[in-house]
Protein backbone atom coordinates (compact mmCIF):
# COMPACT_ATOMS: atom_id res chain seq x y z
CA UNK A 1 0.00 0.00 0.00
CA UNK A 2 2.70 2.38 0.81
CA UNK A 3 4.64 2.05 -2.26
CA UNK A 4 1.50 2.74 -4.00
CA UNK A 5 0.74 5.96 -1.99
CA UNK A 6 4.75 6.83 -3.04
CA UNK A 7 4.12 6.24 -6.89
CA UNK A 8 0.71 8.27 -6.88
CA UNK A 9 2.41 11.06 -4.67
CA UNK A 10 5.15 11.34 -7.44
CA UNK A 11 2.88 11.57 -10.14
CA UNK A 12 0.72 14.28 -8.54
CA UNK A 13 4.43 16.23 -7.24
CA UNK A 14 5.41 15.69 -11.23
CA UNK A 15 2.33 16.72 -12.86
CA UNK A 16 2.24 19.79 -10.44
CA UNK A 17 5.29 21.10 -11.34
CA UNK A 18 4.63 20.36 -14.75
CA UNK A 19 1.47 22.45 -14.92
CA UNK A 20 3.64 25.37 -12.74
CA UNK A 21 5.94 25.18 -15.45
CA UNK A 22 3.82 25.55 -18.21
CA UNK A 23 1.79 27.86 -16.45
CA UNK A 24 4.75 30.33 -15.54
CA UNK A 25 6.08 30.29 -19.27
CA UNK A 26 2.94 30.75 -20.74
CA UNK A 27 2.36 34.18 -18.52
CA UNK A 28 5.88 35.17 -19.61
CA UNK A 29 5.77 34.10 -23.68
CA UNK A 30 2.27 35.09 -24.89
CA UNK A 31 1.68 38.08 -26.17
CA UNK A 32 -1.27 39.69 -24.92
CA UNK A 33 -2.92 40.57 -21.43
CA UNK A 34 -5.94 38.37 -21.99
CA UNK A 35 -3.90 35.31 -23.50
CA UNK A 36 -1.87 35.94 -20.43
CA UNK A 37 -4.78 35.50 -18.35
CA UNK A 38 -5.61 32.14 -19.18
CA UNK A 39 -2.31 30.48 -18.25
CA UNK A 40 -1.48 31.56 -14.30
CA UNK A 41 -5.02 30.97 -13.80
CA UNK A 42 -4.71 26.82 -14.62
CA UNK A 43 -1.47 26.59 -13.34
CA UNK A 44 -3.17 27.90 -9.45
CA UNK A 45 -5.52 25.64 -10.13
CA UNK A 46 -3.87 22.09 -10.99
CA UNK A 47 -0.72 22.99 -10.21
CA UNK A 48 -1.01 23.94 -6.21
CA UNK A 49 -3.88 21.90 -6.01
CA UNK A 50 -1.76 18.29 -7.25
CA UNK A 51 0.64 19.66 -4.80
CA UNK A 52 -1.88 20.01 -2.20
CA UNK A 53 -3.43 16.63 -2.93
CA UNK A 54 0.13 14.67 -2.55
CA UNK A 55 0.49 16.34 0.78
CA UNK A 56 -3.20 15.00 2.41
CA UNK A 57 -2.34 11.87 0.77
CA UNK A 58 0.86 11.43 2.07
CA UNK A 59 -0.18 12.63 5.35
CA UNK A 60 -3.15 10.05 5.06
CA UNK A 61 -1.07 7.08 4.17
CA UNK A 62 1.94 7.94 6.49
CA UNK A 63 0.62 9.83 9.58
CA UNK A 64 -2.81 8.47 9.97
CA UNK A 65 -4.27 12.19 9.89
CA UNK A 66 -6.72 13.46 7.27
CA UNK A 67 -5.90 16.91 6.87
CA UNK A 68 -8.93 19.39 6.42
CA UNK A 69 -7.05 22.42 6.16
CA UNK A 70 -5.36 21.56 2.82
CA UNK A 71 -8.67 20.08 1.24
CA UNK A 72 -10.17 23.37 2.22
CA UNK A 73 -7.48 25.35 0.37
CA UNK A 74 -7.88 23.21 -2.16
CA UNK A 75 -11.44 24.02 -2.77
CA UNK A 76 -10.69 27.58 -2.16
CA UNK A 77 -8.46 27.75 -5.52
CA UNK A 78 -10.73 26.33 -7.08
CA UNK A 79 -13.21 28.69 -6.37
CA UNK A 80 -11.58 31.28 -6.56
CA UNK A 81 -9.62 31.63 -9.77
CA UNK A 82 -12.14 31.77 -12.20
CA UNK A 83 -13.80 34.55 -10.06
CA UNK A 84 -10.42 36.73 -9.89
CA UNK A 85 -9.66 35.40 -13.82
CA UNK A 86 -13.05 36.87 -14.36
CA UNK A 87 -12.47 40.37 -12.46
CA UNK A 88 -9.11 41.09 -13.98
CA UNK A 89 -10.49 40.17 -17.67
CA UNK A 90 -13.45 42.46 -17.21
CA UNK A 91 -11.12 45.37 -15.80
CA UNK A 92 -8.69 45.21 -18.94
CA UNK A 93 -12.01 45.34 -21.09
CA UNK A 94 -13.20 48.52 -19.02
CA UNK A 95 -10.56 50.36 -19.16
CA UNK A 96 -8.50 49.18 -22.76
CA UNK A 97 -11.12 48.71 -24.99
CA UNK A 98 -12.70 51.53 -26.40
CA UNK A 99 -16.00 52.27 -25.44
CA UNK A 100 -17.35 51.95 -29.50
CA UNK A 101 -15.75 48.43 -29.98
CA UNK A 102 -18.04 47.29 -26.67
CA UNK A 103 -21.85 47.03 -27.62
CA UNK A 104 -23.77 49.40 -25.75
CA UNK A 105 -25.16 48.72 -22.14
CA UNK A 106 -29.39 48.59 -22.14
CA UNK A 107 -31.77 49.24 -18.38
CA UNK A 108 -28.91 51.92 -17.10
CA UNK A 109 -26.14 49.21 -16.78
CA UNK A 110 -22.61 49.76 -16.65
CA UNK A 111 -21.57 46.53 -18.04
CA UNK A 112 -22.71 45.33 -21.26
CA UNK A 113 -24.14 41.58 -20.88
CA UNK A 114 -24.69 40.70 -24.41
CA UNK A 115 -27.91 39.32 -24.15
CA UNK A 116 -30.96 40.02 -26.22
CA UNK A 117 -33.41 42.40 -25.14
CA UNK A 118 -36.17 40.79 -23.11
CA UNK A 119 -39.39 40.46 -25.20
CA UNK A 120 -43.04 40.03 -23.49
CA UNK A 121 -43.93 36.20 -23.27
CA UNK A 122 -47.30 35.97 -23.47
CA UNK A 123 -48.54 32.83 -22.17
CA UNK A 124 -50.03 30.04 -24.25
CA UNK A 125 -53.26 28.14 -23.22
CA UNK A 126 -53.27 24.34 -24.71
CA UNK A 127 -55.87 22.04 -24.90
CA UNK A 128 -58.23 24.45 -24.40
CA UNK A 129 -61.94 24.44 -25.87
CA UNK A 130 -62.27 24.88 -29.82
CA UNK A 131 -58.97 24.08 -30.37
CA UNK A 132 -57.78 21.03 -31.75
CA UNK A 133 -55.11 19.79 -29.89
CA UNK A 134 -53.50 16.44 -28.29
CA UNK A 135 -56.20 16.84 -25.68
CA UNK A 136 -59.03 17.47 -28.15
Amino acid sequence: MEFVAEIVISALLVMAGLFGLVGSFGLLRLPDTMTRLHAPTKATTLGVGGVLVASMIYFWVFNGLVSWQELLITMFLLLTAPITANFIAKSYLHLNRGTEKLPAAQDCREWATYAEAERAVEPVMTGAPGQDGPNA
